[in-house]
């Protein structure tokens, strides 16, 4: 058990919350006694430096609500997937297992039997049933479910402009990526702080790995390159394979050539991001809705009387013909499992279930997501409003923690906060607006289901010479025929091979 203290990172704090955790089992006994299970243990990611109390008042709570002790092994972020790996390996497995994401090791050990299929289960806890198939599809590896995916809002794509230097130029906010272009070369060339400074447009940091909604992501998909893979005729294809994605690079090189992009955008620390919209150097981030927000603040911070005119934001843009084309998100991060080892008979996985189910109702998503009402937070409306005092503090911690264990699979019915001040509620105002407007145009990706057996195994490689290519184009380091070759040097390094895995996965799961 813990006691409340701070962690220290990297792999030695894992090893150390290992060794303090109650050992995996039921009820006590050894994994696979087919005891009943009378506490619960969990595994989760621990996001913040200081573990929940275990007889805090959260967990105290959360314990009330589901009927039984709770036993969380909270692992620091930063070492996290390496201690699943080891957990999985020993004789010491929790009931339930937070996974962050659709890893290969995660795939491979559901297929082979690890993790309880849960497709034909789940339907009988209707706190647990998915609210959104699609995403749920996405979710699932190969069509199967073997975990309840933990929601997120599936539509977070924005542009954050300099709203101020658009009123100073004269321009209105953009609707196309045609508008885009024009107000990156107004604010690059257009003095838009009125004292001659140097600026630019569009602000990108050096962006790894390939279809995860990054900036030239958004790009790609705004001009109709789709969402990783592409369907047409019944058929997967790769996304970067379409003419379109050749288009959409085209005018982004061109518009980093013309210095309407940041010179460093191959090299600058993602951590600055916010840097040179705030100091006046840049004024438009392609990213998500939050960061505008974020932004905000920063402005807020500087100037508490004059900052609500410093920032606006935008959602999906049209491409050139008018035609919207919005990128989700997954819609969700990872997964609560459970493992066969531990939960081995029926009767005990119902046990776990019906916890879970519970906390997935109205009141378990407050108390994992909000806290305790009255303590930490009272409500306004259909809002959160935080309690300033040392208890709420403490409440206030342990549920940055406690959110880790929530899914909302079923949609999520806990409180929003509530925003700080005026400009803060009509930005988050049009934020909802836009982000539920483009859902209707998402672009889901349509293998996001299927795993490769070649990509699992080489997928990091393949989607090293998809970046690689592209951000040396952007650069001009290579010239149109360079990308094509490369692209083409993707196809015979064994993405053809995963091509035609996805595609028989793909028409096994259409019949």
């Amino acid at each position: 058990m813990f006691s409340r203290r701070t962690l220290l990172g990297g792999a030695a704090a894992g090893a150390t919350t290992l060794g303090l955790a109650a050992c995996g089992g039921s009820g006590g006994g050894s994994a696979g006694s087919g005891e009943e299970i009378t506490s619960l243990k969990i595994m989760a990611p621990l996001l913040s430096d200081t573990a929940p109390d275990p007889d805090g008042q959260l967990q105290k709570a959360v314990e009330e609500l589901i009927g039984m002790p709770l036993e969380i092994t909270w692992v620091p972020n930063s070492s996290y997937s390496d201690r699943v790996t080891v957990t999985m390996a020993s004789d010491n497995i929790p009931h339930v297992m937070v996974h962050t994401g659709k890893s290969a090791e995660f795939a491979q050990t559901a297929e082979a039997g690890g993790y309880w299929d849960l497709t034909d289960i789940l339907p009988d806890y209707p706190h647990l049933t998915p609210e959104n198939e699609e995403v749920a599809h996405g979710a699932s590896i190969n069509g199967r479910t073997y975990g309840i995916f933990r929601l997120r809002d599936a539509m977070r794509a924005a542009v954050s402009l300099r709203k101020d230097w658009l009123e100073n130029l004269g321009l209105d906010e953009p609707e196309t990526t045609d508008d885009l272009q024009e107000i990156a070369e107004a604010f690059t060339e257009g003095d838009p702080n009125g004292d001659g400074s140097a600026t630019t447009g569009l602000i990108i940091p050096a962006w790894s790995g390939y279809g995860n909604n990054g900036p030239y992501d958004l790009w790609e998909t705004w001009h109709g390159t789709a969402n990783v893979w592409k369907e047409h005729g019944g058929k997967l294809s790769p996304a970067f394979l379409a003419p379109e994605f050749l288009e959409a690079n085209r005018s982004m090189r061109a518009m980093a050539e013309a210095g309407r992009v940041n010179a460093d955008f191959a090299t600058m620390d993602g951590a600055a991001w916010n840097d040179p919209f705030f100091n006046g150097q840049g004024g438009i981030i392609p990213d998500v809705s939050s960061r505008g927000l974020q932004l905000l603040g920063l402005f807020k911070d500087a100037d508490a009387d004059d900052y609500g005119d410093k920032v606006t934001m935008v959602g999906n843009l049209k491409n050139p013909d008018g035609t919207l084309w919005a990128l989700p998100t997954p819609g969700y991060s990872g997964y609560l499992t459970v493992p066969k080892a531990s939960v081995p008979g029926d009767a005990q996985l119902a046990t776990v279930l019906t916890a879970l189910d519970a906390l997935s109702s109205e009141e378990g998503q407050r108390l994992l997501n909000n806290g305790i009402e009255g303590v930490n937070y009272e409500v306004d409306g259909d809002q959160s409003v935080p309690i300033e005092s040392d208890e709420a503090s403490l409440v206030q911690s342990d549920v940055s923690a406690f959110a880790q264990i929530g899914t909302q699979s079923n949609g999520y019915v806990g409180y929003s906060a509530q925003p700080e001040g005026e400009a803060e509620a009509a930005l988050d105002e049009k934020r909802v607006a836009f982000h539920e407007s483009d859902l209707e145009s998402a672009v889901f990706n349509p293998g996001a289901a299927y795993m490769s057996k070649t990509y699992l195994q080489s997928g990091a490689i393949l989607d090293q010479i998809i970046v690689d290519a592209r951000l040396k184009y952007l650069a001009g380091q290579l010239d149109e025929p360079g990308l094509t070759a490369e692209l083409e040097r993707w196809t015979s390094s064994g993405g053809q091979q995963v091509v035609d895995e996805m595609n028989e996965l793909y028409q096994q799961g259409s019949n």
